[in-house]
């Protein structure tokens, strides 16, 4: 396991990011764990989640121009990704972000930052049904630019509501564009085997998984 992947893992289960227990979705499953993104909320905690989007980033070989951080919380994920790019990186690469209503005093219009253009990479908590992420497809598309990809916390790995295939795997085949994950739930699976004292959310987890879990 990759060291960002195991970093994310042991800073989401301290800070209590990643829970364990029943949690409804907003599909109306309910899952043995969730990720709470909104409990980065300290400079420290947000200052390590940034590195480790900053590695899979570059990890992913994804290339773009741009990175543009949807509201709400794509804004200080972009924001503090960015930051971590060019601290562990060396790599200066601008970014934007949307309002959610289009200001129509001072600079005006619904995005802030960066000129919206080129190759842009989506940079957002997760991905459930991908509703959200599809509304920013039409503002990219709308201002011009070209999605080139998507970057996420975790990837559930899980079915969306039709068919077998994940709504990752749905919106890569649609929008021909790339998404990739800081940690999948594979890479929970394997962390909570290796740790030995997660026996009984392991089980939940493993039903859960043969119940909703996406094909290939």
């Amino acid at each position: 396991m990759e060291d960002y992947k195991r970093q994310l893992l042991e800073l989401s289960i301290a800070e209590g990011i990643l829970g364990f227990g029943e949690f409804t979705l907003k599909s109306g499953r309910v899952s043995p764990y969730f990720f709470n993104a909104g409990r980065f909320s300290g400079g420290a905690t947000l200052s390590q989640l940034a590195s480790c989007y900053a590695a899979a980033i570059v990890d992913s070989g994804i290339e773009f121009d741009v990175m543009l951080g949807p509201a709400y919380k794509g804004i200080p994920l972009v924001s503090a990704t960015a930051v971590a790019l060019f601290r562990d990186r060396g790599i200066d690469v601008p970014y934007c972000f949307n309002r959610k209503e289009a200001k129509d005093h001072g600079e005006g219009g619904v995005l802030v930052g960066a000129p919206l253009t080129g190759r842009v990479l989506i940079v957002e908590d997760i991905i459930t049904a991908g509703t959200a992420i599809r509304e920013v497809l039409q503002l990219i598309e709308a201002s011009g630019a070209t999605a080139a990809g998507v970057v996420v916390a975790i990837d559930r790995e899980e079915r969306g509501q039709e068919g077998d295939r994940s709504a990752i795997a749905e919106l890569e085949a649609a929008y021909n564009l790339r998404v990739a994950s800081v940690i999948g739930l594979s890479d929970v699976v394997a962390y909570l085997e290796n740790d030995g004292n997660y026996a009984a959310e392991l089980r939940s987890i493993s039903d859960y998984r043969a119940r909703y879990g996406a094909a290939g």
